[in-house]
């Protein structure tokens, strides 16, 4: 959609972030962009012809990746002018402007959740279609196995010489930022706040964004970014990171995880599938006394032999108990202090 404001041209592009759990791996599924990057399934919305948001990103998905969305819900509109924040770009999709003028893009960002493609017996159509693990594009937000090392080895010292490089009156918030981000001299690791590291990171000069949205060939950081996760089209990487961080917030006050799962499951893969999103290790007693409190599964007397040692019991989510009572979530029993 292509109109004018004031004389400026604004287009409203479609995303979608589409997360599902694959051997233990949260991923998104992801399409090949024209430069050979990965980009979100999207495209630009037509006001005459799409009647609905919603309807043109399913189809959008649907044609570009062969997969067809169940449950999406609107994440955020990105449209701020003068921030320093990774520039939308639609590339040729974008509708022509009368004007010649370069649009202002609007970006709105949708997130879906599906089980794994076995579950459902799907594969995806388009060549082009991939599911990514989130690890390749944040690198820093899986902690399952403690806390990253790229960010005591990497990103702390990186961002310590960008701050001794700010304006003084800046250095004391940009430090806290720094602090509490990336739990740093004590502070603690809050995981979903995956949205402003990977900001703090773009401001830096330290996502590889950067020094395309600059024109730059390189930045001074530049034997950094090559271990600070895989870039994205467009400012992709920044609508993904929202998906993933309104996706840990909600597994806590909705019971969101079950989306995820197939229709039978054991408490383990439930472990695992919760672990993989949150991307912290989850203590496995307290992990089922907590689901067993929630009341939020059932187990069907029926034992999983395929789990590679002991068989388990299969489980069902009880979707009915959250048709009748307040949608809970669920809690994270840390098996460490992060």
């Amino acid at each position: 959609m292509t109109t004018q404001v004031n004389q400026v041209p604004i287009t409203i592009g479609l995303s979608a972030v589409v997360v599902s759990v694959m051997d233990g791996e949260a991923c998104a599924l992801s399409v090949s962009a024209p430069d050979a990057a990965l980009a979100l399934p999207s495209g630009p919305f037509d006001p005459a012809h799409d009647r609905t948001f919603e309807l043109a990103l399913r189809a959008f998905v649907t044609a570009q990746t062969g997969f067809e969305l169940g449950f999406v819900e609107q994440l955020y509109t990105f449209g701020d002018k003068g921030r320093d924040a990774p520039l939308a770009d639609l590339g040729a999709r974008s509708p022509p402007t009368r004007t010649g003028e370069p649009a202002r893009i609007i970006s709105v960002g949708y997130l879906a959740l599906s089980p794994t493609l076995e579950a459902r017996g799907e594969t995806l159509s388009a060549s082009a279609a991939r599911w990514t693990p989130l690890g390749h594009h944040f690198p820093w937000e899986d902690w399952r196995e403690g806390r990253p090392a790229i960010i005591d080895e990497v990103i702390a010292p990186a961002l310590r010489r960008w701050l001794s490089q700010n304006d003084p009156r800046q250095r004391e918030g940009h430090a806290s930022r720094i602090r509490t981000l990336f739990a740093l001299d004590g502070a603690r690791w809050n995981e979903e706040r995956v949205l402003e590291r990977y900001e703090l990171l773009y401001e830096a000069g330290l996502a590889a964004e950067a020094a395309r949205d600059r024109g730059l060939s390189t930045l001074p950081e530049a034997a950094t970014l090559t271990r600070l996760g895989q870039p994205m089209a467009s400012d992709h990487r920044r609508i993904l990171a929202t998906g993933l961080g309104r996706l840990r917030g909600k597994l806590k006050y909705r019971p969101i995880i079950f989306d995820l799962m197939p229709p039978k499951f054991t408490l383990s893969q439930l472990q695992r599938t919760v672990e993989s999103i949150s991307g912290v290790a989850l203590h496995k007693q307290n992990f089922r006394r907590m689901i067993e409190r929630t009341e939020l599964v059932e187990g069907l007397g029926v034992m999983d032999a395929d789990t590679g040692g002991r068989p388990a019991e299969l489980f069902r989510f009880r979707r009915e108990v959250v048709a009748v009572r307040q949608p809970m979530g669920l809690s994270l029993p840390t098996l460490r202090e992060n």
